[in-house]
């Protein structure tokens, strides 16, 4: 795919940096590596974020982003390789004279400081005057929407309050690149989600670069203009959130980013000048039909079809199609309000997973369990995965 520099990400409607022709990244990872004795944390990544980027490092636990993080702030060296900022070579450089702040994911507030005074701490270390440390402090809690809150202590404040203190804190001395290692996993599920549109908001006000770590998918899609995914140390892919959603480059990034159906399957046939593909996929008991981009393939090729749930199509009627199309029984329904899961077991035993949204407010379901259904989806629904 071609980034354009109108394309939008994580809700975010700003120009592309990483999509500018000989633009210049703003922090280049070069070939780095951290090894802890005989174990590699982090492996030969390479790795370019440009200014004003709101970047998501995203992982299972142990797949070494927090450690990539720590080696950013200069609380670990790299074993091998570079780290640039803005063009200087990070290498070697104490964390405290790096343009750099973080926010950890405790928050680590002082508790017998008050809101004001937490966010003052770092100002009265760097010896800021009197006068200036309240004018930035009041900016900050402005900022953050707590204002009023100034002359509370942490314990007094909600979950979501306290968050918006350590980020106030961590952006009050005006960083060029403030990392953040997990900063929303100590809320509930509905405080998550509109914080994440709050720290979107600031980010894009300051216009300062953030790299974010974190576990949670929909975090890194709704957050990110980009995201690199990890596993075991190394980076599988990066690209804007419906890059890596819509078109995962291997079986792992497919699997690890939202649900998906997968068809281990051989190469049958490629029409290059229709651009299709046919691919026999035995577990689904049918040849598979997908738009074929030009990718290089060839005829008797294993490979894996890769399809969301959401692109598949449920019904109890047969659909007026001849291809890409299935019949099952429904095994499980999970109801969650906006939409609908269903669990379809296909005659040979294969299990697929189905998401249909509830458009009609009805408490009774148009499809039951134990019911035979038919599954459809169009041939530009799958993608062919080959690692």
């Amino acid at each position: 795919m071609n980034d354009t520099a109108n394309d939008t990400a994580g809700g975010q409607n700003k120009p592309s940096g990483w999509a500018v022709p000989g633009g210049d990244p703003y922090i280049s990872i070069q070939n780095v590596t951290k090894r802890f004795g005989d174990f590699v944390a982090v492996d030969d990544v390479s790795l370019d974020i440009y200014r004003t980027e709101l970047f998501s490092l995203l992982g299972a636990s142990g797949c070494g982003k927090t450690t990539l993080l720590r080696m950013l702030a200069g609380l670990e060296e790299p074993s091998e390789g570079r780290i640039l900022l803005d063009g200087q070579d990070m290498v070697g450089v104490p964390a405290y004279e790096r343009p750099v702040n973080m926010m950890f994911q405790s928050y680590a507030l002082f508790p017998h400081m008050s809101v004001a005074q937490n966010v003052a701490f770092g100002l009265k270390q760097e010896g800021m005057p009197k006068g200036e440390i309240e004018e930035r402090v009041q900016q900050m809690l402005d900022l953050v929407q707590l204002d009023r809150f100034g002359k509370r202590k942490p314990h007094q404040l909600s979950g979501g309050q306290r968050q918006r203190v350590a980020l106030a804190r961590a952006l009050a001395k005006r960083p060029k690149l403030l990392l953040l290692d997990e900063p929303l996993a100590a809320l509930d599920k509905k405080l998550r989600e509109s914080t994440q549109f709050e720290l979107m908001n600031i980010q894009e006000n300051l216009g300062v670069t953030f790299i974010v770590v974190t576990h949670d998918q929909e975090e890194a899609m709704t957050l990110s203009t980009r995201v690199a995914v990890m596993n075991e140390g190394k980076i599988q892919q990066t690209g804007t959130p419906s890059e890596v959603y819509e078109y995962p480059k291997s079986r792992y990034v497919a699997d690890f980013i939202g649900s998906i159906n997968l068809f281990e399957g051989t190469v049958a046939g490629i029409d290059d000048k229709h651009g299709t593909l046919q691919v026999s996929a035995p577990s689904a008991g049918i040849d598979i039909w997908l738009e074929h981009d030009g990718e290089s393939l060839a005829q008797g090729q294993e490979i894996a079809v890769a399809i969301r749930p959401e692109k598949i199509t449920i019904s109890k009627d047969k659909p007026e199609v001849e291809e890409n199309l299935l019949q099952g029984t429904v095994d499980e329904i999970a109801y969650q309000g906006s939409l609908s899961i269903y669990q379809v077991r296909l005659d040979d035993g294969t299990l697929l997973r189905v998401t249909s949204p509830n458009l009609t407010r009805t408490a009774q379901r148009p499809i039951d369990w134990e019911e035979r259904v038919w599954l459809h989806w169009d041939r530009h629904a799958g993608v062919v995965l080959t690692q």
